[in-house]
């Protein structure tokens, strides 16, 4: 999304939750919250197994009209988890203990399909880690230059929660959905 398309993006309800932070810190601007998550390289996503244990792995990730976006092979354990429940965290920021911001955004995971859009995402992929991910885009999934396939998921938060380090604070970001799906 153009940075001077500020209008057409959803702004959260923000709180702080003083029982986790320094009470005369502030709350963390949703911008600079964004911000994270926009030029992060790398995340971490959380997706359930079928018999209730969790599988965590890293993976790259854009930003784009108020949703996270990240793929995955068809038959990636990641995949096979969110056929069965949609619900994921995704995770970022710095292992530092006294500085940084670290966030987590948590949602659905929708498969994006429509192969115009997939373009739109794998131009940006290519300019977001200079060209390390280039995908084309075919049949509404990515697809990688040595011939693999990858699935396309898009996260629209539903609650974000930012930890400042530092002066630390716990500010926690709600987002109001349109009820029907894109």
């Amino acid at each position: 999304m153009a940075a001077e398309d500020v209008t057409s993006r959803m702004e959260p309800s923000t709180e702080q939750d003083v029982r986790f932070g320094d009470p005369d810190s502030p709350p963390t601007a949703w911008a600079d919250t964004r911000s994270v998550i926009e030029t992060a390289e790398l995340f971490w996503v959380s997706t359930v197994r079928a018999d209730g244990r969790p599988h965590v792995t890293p993976l790259p990730a854009v930003w784009d009209d108020d949703r996270l976006h990240f793929c995955t092979g068809p038959t990636e354990q990641k995949a096979v988890n969110l056929d069965r429940n949609p619900h994921v965290a995704l995770t970022t920021g710095s292992n530092r203990w006294k500085e940084g911001l670290d966030v987590v955004v948590e949602g659905e995971a929708v498969q994006v399909t429509d192969d115009s859009r997939l373009r739109t995402l794998a131009d940006l992929w290519r300019e977001k880690y200079h060209g390390d991910w280039d995908f084309a885009v075919e049949g509404g999934m990515f697809r990688e230059p040595h011939g693999g396939t990858a699935m396309v998921f898009e996260v629209a938060p539903t609650k974000v929660l930012a930890f400042a380090k530092g002066r630390f604070a716990q500010t926690r970001y709600r987002f109001a959905r349109p009820s029907s799906a894109r």
